[in-house]
């Protein structure tokens, strides 16, 4: 396995011991967008054929937990990972199939939303993020639904 030398500088920039099973998940997460665990162990194991399926989810949460990996989990959904973190984004979901893609914020910084705070809930809460799911139906599935809507 050709170990990529920016994998490595994030893990040690983080304070995580850089172990060829972090750098193969680090570079499923960044080859698989919005990849389920399952699919982040199969790419693992093309590049480090005996890691551990336990290996993976520990090093999943290390890499979640040191923010270099952010966890989604849309409801309905399994928990997905991506290696596009610390920036201001949220994401598409397509109720037919499944995909999730990213969608840019449209406004300025994070959290990128103002939550209204009328009963004074929020009082000594300082928010450093917004989480955002839009929901639809995908250009495929948009045309197969329109294409079953009118025979």
């Amino acid at each position: 396995m050709a170990d990529n030398p920016d994998y490595a500088d994030a893990l040690k920039s983080a304070a995580l011991r850089v172990t060829r099973p972090r750098m193969a998940v680090m570079h499923a997460v960044e080859q698989h967008p919005h990849a389920d665990t399952e699919m982040i162990i199969d790419a693992a194991r093309q590049r480090l054929p005996d890691v551990s399926r336990q290996t993976v989810y520990d090093a999943l949460n290390a890499l979640t937990g040191a923010g270099l990996v952010r966890r989604i989990q849309p409801a309905g959904s399994l928990a997905r990972y991506e290696s596009r973190v610390g920036d201001n984004h949220h994401h598409i979901v397509c109720r037919s199939c499944g995909v999730i893609a990213d969608v840019d914020c449209a406004v300025g910084e994070a959290p990128c939303l103002t939550a209204s705070d009328e009963q004074g809930l929020l009082d000594g809460f300082e928010i450093d993020e917004a989480e955002v799911i839009y929901w639809g139906l995908c250009p495929d599935c948009s045309i197969q639904h329109a294409s079953r809507s009118h025979p």
